[in-house]
């Protein structure tokens, strides 16, 4: 059978070490103040206890200005102590300041260890739960559109559609008969230059005519 045997935690010593030697400081500082007897020996639990129940408020509510500021409030007073002890301060002889501060702090550590046990932690509230949403109601259907009626198809051949009416001829241009004897001399003068027969926008061109009076030129000069 395997043997148990009692394990030492050495940081749990240190902290026995460290709390009893501040708590000899605590009440040697106490005693020179004018707190004899059993004063003497409540003033470092008052002061450790109140540091542990912020550091406690600290770890389970998270943090916040009233738990830092009594958590503060008790170091500076055990750092003070232990300070003061130390050979700063003549024991004999403690200023007045000094011993008013001592003679206060039951009040002080009384108001800190109630408004840690007694005020609210600070958390804010869950949030309200979303309001159950009614299911909208399901749209009927549409009834199907009537199918549209196709016409029927006339099977029967397109006839050919008529050839249109020819257009009618364009009336005769009158054209004046020195206006004729004129176009006969250009169109002599530029077959002998080119040996070809005038074209009706040559002739346009040379006699400055529209062109229906020069097509109706052409049409006597043929």
């Amino acid at each position: 059978m395997p043997r148990t045997g009692l394990r030492v935690d050495a940081v749990l010593v240190q902290a026995v070490i460290a709390g009893a030697l501040s708590f000899a400081h605590l009440h040697d500082l106490a005693a020179a103040a004018g707190q004899d007897g059993w004063k003497a020996w409540a003033y470092p639990v008052s002061v450790d206890l109140l540091l542990v129940a912020a550091w406690r408020r600290l770890r389970t509510d998270g943090p916040s200005r009233l738990a830092w500021c009594w958590f503060l409030i008790a170091l500076v007073a055990s750092l003070g102590a232990n300070v003061a002890t130390a050979g700063l301060l003549d024991l004999d002889d403690i200023p007045a300041w000094l011993c008013i501060l001592v003679a206060a702090w039951p009040a002080l550590a009384f108001m800190g260890g109630t408004l840690l046990a007694h005020s609210p932690a600070g958390h804010s509230p869950d949030p309200d739960p979303a309001p159950e949403t009614e299911p909208e109601p399901v749209a009927a259907a549409e009834p199907a559109p009537e199918p549209v009626p196709v016409a029927a198809v006339d099977d029967t051949p397109a006839l050919p559609a008529a050839d249109p009416a020819p257009a009618p001829a364009p009336p005769a241009v009158p054209v004046p008969a020195a206006l004729v004897d004129h176009a006969r001399k250009v169109a002599a003068d530029h077959e002998q230059r080119t040996g070809n027969r005038i074209d009706p926008d040559t002739l346009r061109a040379r006699l400055g005519v529209p062109p229906h009076l020069a097509d109706a030129i052409a049409a006597q000069l043929a």
